[in-house]
């Protein structure tokens, strides 16, 4: 990949200059965010590449404070003249807001726990190895009679924060994902990987393992609507419970926008089901701090199925008399904050054994057009897709043609009977989490679709 990432020193001269501007504009606290992204894709579609690009940018994003009042401004340019014309939009939109009772002086230096996320060879990673690579994936295509589709991405990335009493905090990391669906006409079927290390996506395993789905997923018969027992894998989970995330906010119950309102400290899952959002594991990406530089806290949420703690930025804890946990998102914002590394406690299963202690249910490869029904209850309506297979007597028997589904988020997970291993995943509908695979009783397929 060409280029690299501005250095340390440049992105600390860069703030250092906002900050100076500001003060001279008269602001009275000035904070300043540098995102710097080099991004590399290449798209493939009829078993070969048609796309490939390449993107370098930065974004420096200014806020400022006056007399009570708070605005933003951003712009993609570093010279002198751009940043001053950022300041001074700034404050012209701060001086147009109504003062804002809540906001609080900006934050002073932070302490910040060290993660290394930043992999040299994900970074170095050349448009020739993702080719060659994207060619082996359509290889198998052409050699099974299939037609493969899909993106293998790789990049890096940076985010820099600073502000007018002495904070200061940078972080960087990589990233890859790869991407395949494979058609066996007129089925087909879908695997992904995300990771920032490389080494840790196996193009190959995605490709074969899409491959042998989209096999397996011709002749789908038709089934009745009904109550189901479910095998979701990872992506079906993932796309599922991340529509739980900003329910754990302090702000979402403060405004009587989550499920948890009146739920707290009650059971409300079932026992096996433990939540924590934590950026330091292992699996996950994303900087040791908030939006307001705030070190990142880890928060046990759910504990044995009994939701615990919350989430809090510095307004939200201050209105709780709570710490803040470092979860807050860049002022002005009507969000609060969310807990953004969710993990949630597996098992020692595995989707064969799921399989093979199932008298009869369903095997879900993943689910799509996720909407939200009922929010208290957590009631979403979707689709599954790219494989969804008719489990017997312990076998997978035959592909099924797909279902719609209404289900309640709370009771799928008051069913849970059995979990695989906690893994990083990445689907289409919720942001990467680290989820395993669920087996579920009851779950509501209301209706075949006609694909």
């Amino acid at each position: 990949m060409a280029g690299a990432l501005s250095s340390a020193a440049e992105l600390k001269k860069t703030i250092d200059a906002v900050l100076r501007l500001g003060r001279a504009a008269g602001a009275d606290e000035t904070e300043v965010q540098l995102d710097e992204t080099i991004d590399a894709l290449t798209r493939f579609a009829n078993n070969a590449i048609h796309q490939n690009v390449a993107e370098h940018g930065i974004t420096v994003s200014v806020r400022t404070v006056v007399a009570g009042r708070t605005a933003r401004a951003t712009t993609n340019r570093l010279d002198e003249d751009s940043l001053r014309m950022a300041v001074e939009s700034s404050l012209q939109l701060a001086h147009s807001q109504p003062p804002n009772r809540n906001l609080l002086p900006m934050p002073g230096k932070q302490p910040y726990r060290t993660v290394n996320r930043f992999l040299g060879a994900t970074a170095t990673l050349s448009p020739e190895a993702r080719a060659r690579a994207v060619k082996q994936a359509s290889d198998l295509a052409i050699r099974r009679g299939q037609v493969a589709a899909g993106i293998f991405s790789t990049g890096q990335s940076q985010l820099a924060l600073g502000n007018s009493r002495g904070l200061f905090a940078a972080h960087r990391q990589t990233n890859a994902e790869f991407s395949i669906t494979m058609q066996d006409d007129p089925a087909a079927s879908w695997a992904k990987a995300n990771s920032g290390d490389i080494g840790k996506i196996d193009p190959q395993a995605l490709a074969k393992r899409a491959s042998e789905k989209a096999s397996m997923a011709k002749d789908a018969k038709e089934l009745g609507p009904g109550q189901y027992t479910v095998i979701l894998e990872p992506a079906a989970v993932l796309d599922l419970v991340g529509f739980l995330f900003y329910d754990f906010a302090a702000t979402a119950l403060e405004d009587q926008r989550s499920c948890l309102n009146k739920r707290m400290g009650k059971q409300l899952f079932g026992k096996n089901i433990s939540i924590v959002d934590d950026v330091y594991h292992p699996f996950q990406l994303g900087a040791p701090f908030d939006g307001e530089g705030m070190a990142r806290q880890r928060v046990s949420l759910v504990e044995k199925g009994v939701p615990r703690n919350l989430v809090y930025s510095r307004v939200s804890a201050k209105k709780a008399g709570k710490k803040p946990t470092g979860h807050g998102f860049g002022l002005p914002n009507e969000y609060g904050e969310a807990p953004m590394n969710l993990v949630f406690g597996g098992g020692n299963s595995s989707l064969e054994k799921m399989v093979a202690g199932t008298d009869r249910g369903l095997l879900v490869t993943r689910v799509w057009y996720i909407r939200e029904v009922d929010p208290y209850e957590k009631v979403m309506t979707g689709m599954t897709r790219d494989g969804l297979f008719l489990v017997e007597n312990g076998k997978v028997t035959t592909a099924v043609r797909n279902f719609r589904f209404n289900q309640s988020l709370i009771e799928l997970l008051q069913n849970v009977q059995e979990m695989g291993p906690s893994v990083r995943t990445t689907a289409e509908e919720a942001f990467e989490m680290v989820v395993p695979a669920m087996k579920a009783t009851g779950f509501h397929c209301t209706e075949p679709t006609k694909f």
